[in-house]
């Protein structure tokens, strides 16, 4: 599914377009959205998240495409799916704080979208507990597992079953399952990272089978991000919820030969400055592009020879050889290393379509609240 046509992302006419600038590119969006629902081979299975795009058009080309089920990071993003109509929405994260009346107000707010947490604390479920009774609500929770990636979740085990026993017995609340996010499995090699995988996955097998050991039901494990797609995807009662395969970007394309996946956001940006003849910068810093990783951030198109020497707020600086063959002004194109908080970045993506801009699209939960 590559795609090798030379200066597929090029523009014909740049005059008028602003650097930076994030462009996106409808018709890979769309062979992406495919190849995922082909390698999951059953709708009902898949469950993408939104957190790379946050933007109402392409959640509508999924729905579209007859996915049903989305996975957030935020209540602005699960915002904005209940406004797309999509029927059933994990938010991914511990509400805490606010955010618990907030969920709740989604909940009344969205009757005919089905929402659904994560949780790995007693005393966020006795919250959100008092809040359904409060409420008159049913909220539905996914006990977040830590199979190794030691960011959020509890290691299955005993204190798993005690928390997931809270949930069942808690009044106003419905045990749904488990939830496992895995995204410190990257190895290069597919056989290597689905050994990985899969004994990361055996942990919550077992879980499983003991809490129904206790009659406990446990109806959905959600499981994966990206990197482990191709096998959560094809287990048998999982919902897989990859999320960066929507557009894709320059770490995960070098590092997964195996995942098909197109790049379907570009860098717009240009030549500002040539210090000397070795350097030269770019309108491209940490305001247009994730600075968190090491150099490179973005690979730029035609000039991979050039070394990512420094940035700052505003600005990139390379060194070439020679920079003679670039003149100030000179517009480039790069792919983001990291694209998810690149996109952020922009409150509005410019839709590329046969060469032409032909549309923007608002990135509407680039905010942490819409309305709610």
């Amino acid at each position: 599914m590559k795609d090798d046509r030379q200066n597929w992302y090029a523009l014909h006419d740049t005059t008028d377009v602003v650097s930076p600038s994030l462009l996106v590119y409808p018709d890979r969006i769309r062979k992406n959205i495919l190849l995922m629902i082909e390698m999951t081979g059953d709708l009902k299975r898949l469950r993408p998240h939104i957190k790379t795009h946050k933007t109402a058009e392409i959640v509508q080309m999924q729905i579209e495409m007859g996915i049903e089920k989305f996975k957030c990071a935020t209540i602005a993003e699960a915002e904005l799916l209940a406004l797309c109509g999509a029927r059933d929405v994990l938010l991914a994260i511990q509400p805490v704080g606010a955010n618990i009346g907030r969920f709740g107000a989604l909940i009344r707010s969205f009757p005919y979208t089905r929402f659904s947490t994560l949780v790995d604390c007693e005393a966020v479920i006795e919250e959100l507990s008092a809040m359904a009774g409060n409420k008159d609500l049913v909220i539905p929770l996914f006990l977040d597992l830590n199979t190794g990636m030691d960011r959020t979740g509890i290691e299955p085990g005993k204190k798993a079953i005690q928390i997931y026993r809270a949930i069942w017995e808690a009044p106003g609340l419905e045990a749904k399952g488990l939830h496992c996010y895995d995204g410190h499995i990257r190895d290069p090699d597919p056989e290597k990272r689905k050994q990985a995988c899969d004994r990361s996955f055996d942990t919550v097998l077992a879980l499983k089978n003991d809490l129904e050991k206790q009659q406990m039901t446990v109806p959905v494990v959600i499981a994966g991000g990206s990197p482990t797609f191709p096998f959560h995807s094809k287990r048998k009662g999982v919902e897989a919820s990859p999320g960066t395969t929507l557009l894709w970007d320059e770490r995960y394309d070098s590092l997964f030969d195996d995942l098909n996946f197109l790049q379907a956001a570009i860098l717009f940006c240009r030549v500002i400055s040539k210090p000397n003849k070795e350097l030269f910068c770019l309108d491209l810093g940490h305001k247009a592009i994730a600075p968190e990783m090491d150099f490179p951030r973005v690979k730029l198109l035609g000039m991979e020879n050039c070394e990512q020497v420094g940035q700052s707020e505003e600005h990139l600086v390379l060194r070439c050889a020679d920079n003679s063959d670039y003149a100030i002004g000179d517009h480039l194109y790069g792919i983001p290393m990291h694209i998810c908080p690149t996109v952020a970045k922009y409150p509005k993506l410019l839709v590329v379509e046969n060469g032409e801009i032909t549309d923007t699209w608002e990135v509407a939960a680039r905010n942490y609240k819409i309305t709610i």
